[in-house]
Formats: C-alpha cells, sequence, structure tokens
C-alpha cells in the first residue's frame, strides 16, 4: 500500500479541489495559495477519481453535488484505493442529509462555502491531520444522525426524484432567494432556474413557491 506523503517537500499540505464552477476553483485557489499547494483540480467526477489517484493529494476539497454525481460518487470510487487521502466536503448547501450523506461516505468534514480563506485553511489543515472538522451550524446533524439517532433516514422518495441542481434550486427559493439571485448564486441563467422550478413543481405536485418553501422547511433543507 502506497504511504501518504503528507506535504511537499516544502512542508506544505498537498491540496486538491473538485468543483464544477471554474472561477469557484479560481478563487479558492488564490485564496488558499499562501497557505497550502494546490496540485490539481477537477471539473467532473470521472476527472476527479483520475486525477486525485494519480496525484495523491493530502487533502480533496469535495463540492457535493455536481452534475455528473457530485462528492458523493468521488468517495465511493476511491476511498477503498486510497484510504490515507481526506476528504473535506466543501459546498453550498447545509441540507442535513447533504452534511449525513458525505460524512456516511467517507468525508472527514463539510464546511460551507461561506467560510473564509483563513478558517478553510486551517480546516484542511485539521483534515489532514486526522481530526474532523464541520461548520458550526452543521455538527448537530452529525450529532443527531450518529448519536442520539443512528438510524435517521438520509433518503426520501420524494426528494430522490430531485436532480443536486434541483435541490440546490428548492433550497435557495425556499430561502426567499429571486430567480435573479439563485441564477447568480449558482452560476447559470435566470431562464434555467425557472426551468428547474418547474420542474420541481411538477415532480412534487405543487402549485407554487411557498408550498414547496414548507415542504423543503418540513426536511430541514432550508
Amino acid at each position: 500500500m502506497t504511504e501518504p506523503m503528507g506535504a511537499t517537500d516544502g512542508g506544505r499540505l498537498k491540496v486538491f479541489l473538485v468543483d464544477d464552477h471554474a472561477m469557484f476553483r479560481a478563487g479558492v485557489r488564490a485564496e488558499l495559495g499562501a497557505h497550502v499547494d494546490v496540485i490539481g483540480e477537477a471539473s467532473s467526477v470521472a476527472e476527479a477519481v483520475s486525477k486525485i489517484g494519480a496525484l495523491e493529494p493530502d487533502v480533496v476539497l469535495l463540492d457535493v453535488h455536481m452534475p455528473d454525481g457530485g462528492g458523493r460518487a468521488v468517495l465511493d470510487a476511491m476511498r477503498r484505493s486510497h484510504p490515507h487521502i481526506r476528504f473535506l466536503a466543501l459546498s453550498v448547501s447545509d441540507a442535513a442529509e447533504d452534511v449525513i450523506g458525505l460524512i456516511r461516505a467517507g468525508a472527514r468534514g463539510y464546511v460551507t462555502k461561506t467560510i473564509s480563506p483563513d478558517e478553510l485553511a486551517a480546516a484542511i489543515r485539521r483534515v489532514a491531520d486526522g481530526d474532523a472538522v464541520f461548520s458550526p451550524r452543521l455538527a448537530g446533524f452529525v450529532l443527531d444522525a450518529f448519536a442520539s439517532r443512528p438510524d435517521v433516514p438520509v433518503a426520501d422518495p420524494e426528494l430522490d426524484q430531485l436532480t443536486n441542481r434541483e435541490r440546490e434550486v428548492l433550497r435557495l427559493l425556499a430561502r426567499g432567494y429571486a430567480y435573479k439571485e439563485i441564477a447568480k448564486e449558482l452560476y447559470i441563467s435566470i431562464k434555467t432556474v425557472e426551468t428547474h422550478v418547474s420542474n420541481v413543481l411538477r415532480k412534487l405536485q405543487m402549485s407554487n413557491r411557498y408550498e414547496l418553501s414548507r415542504w423543503a422547511a418540513d426536511r430541514r433543507l432550508v
């Protein structure tokens, strides 16, 4: 078995970034440059699996939702063959089912994209050292799932009808975001947002955003 390197020759941690938004990857790379070595990046599951296996970083920053499967698919493909690589979820989503699902799949931590560069660098170091790291609000989800309610279900038949992108749109819509704001947050067009909302309404058999908001709140998606 290949032993983990731990850091580059200069003593800096090797980090790999997985996210389907090029602008976000560029921003993270720039912000982390003073703290770690970002040795590679990928925009899809297949690309991530190939490059992570070849580069063997210390920590992978992993987006939860991507068009071809997202963070869970990367973890499922990598955790047995490369158990020494640590994974830290970095996502816009702070939904309980996303947090619990990624941790159960093998991620060592979960932080949201509102985290500051210094906090993210500290989280990466802690995960590399074997600690578990969560944004403060998210730790309660994990405690509920693995301690007081170990049998909490992650699957939801109605929610499972929705694609990852539809879930993201639904979550922001339920928080009161306007279509224009959702488009900006997710780097998509307003027309695409409208299409996703229409699909969600149809799949869940609802007629307006207020019903969707109540539905999302009942499932702690907001």
